[in-house]
């Protein structure tokens, strides 16, 4: 009597459905990597913007539309101090000397400026004026323009530094698609030589 070639139905829709899920994950982050890069564009036009905007914001959704804007505010009471890591205007490494101000709207994370030393520079209030940049306690800090305390200007934000890893995703996904799809067909073939 002859074997039957067959192709097992139940694993065939989940490996199919699986590498569908896959290749719509990938298409998904496609659309991410679009609305990324359309977003540091937007953010490359703020660089150049003279409209103050208000800091801390109230919501999510202001804080991101606000960043890279220039704002000002007073800083009427210092909250808290550090120093982390950071690079000087002209590349040096050193530390970005970071207050935490009360302002009025709230806390706002406030990076001074850099030094080649961690040690807290006499800062203990006042005007403040610079960009709304990513990072922080609350998701945005201001970087001073020009630096307060007497310290040095640190390297200029720039929003390309903002990861796009989107299109790797996408790739991923897609691979794995693929190496599912492949491995299957193999296992298929070897299942049905050996029903020859």
């Amino acid at each position: 009597m002859a074997k039957t070639r067959s192709i097992p139905i139940i694993p065939t829709i989940v490996v199919l459905a699986a590498a569908a899920t896959m290749v719509a994950l990938g298409i998904w982050q496609l659309g991410r990597a679009e609305e990324k890069a359309a977003l540091i564009a937007k953010y490359e036009q703020a660089l150049s913007s003279n409209e103050l905007r208000p800091f801390p914001s109230d919501s999510g959704a202001a804080l991101e539309s606000n960043l890279f804007h220039p704002t000002a505010f007073d800083c009427t009471k210092v909250l808290s101090r550090e120093a982390i890591s950071g690079r000087a205007e002209n590349g040096r490494s050193g530390f970005a000397q970071i207050v935490r101000c009360e302002t009025g709207r709230g806390p706002a994370d406030v990076k001074l400026g850099w030094s080649d030393r961690p040690d807290f520079p006499d800062f203990q209030g006042g005007p403040v004026a610079g960009l709304i940049t990513p990072g922080g306690a609350d998701g945005a800090r201001v970087q001073a323009d020009p630096p307060l305390a007497g310290l040095k200007p640190l390297a200029k934000p720039d929003p390309r530094d903002l990861p796009n890893n989107h299109l790797a995703y996408a790739g991923q996904w897609f691979f794995f698609a693929l190496t599912a799809l492949v491995i299957y067909w193999l296992a298929i073939r070897k299942r049905i030589k050996g029903q020859d």
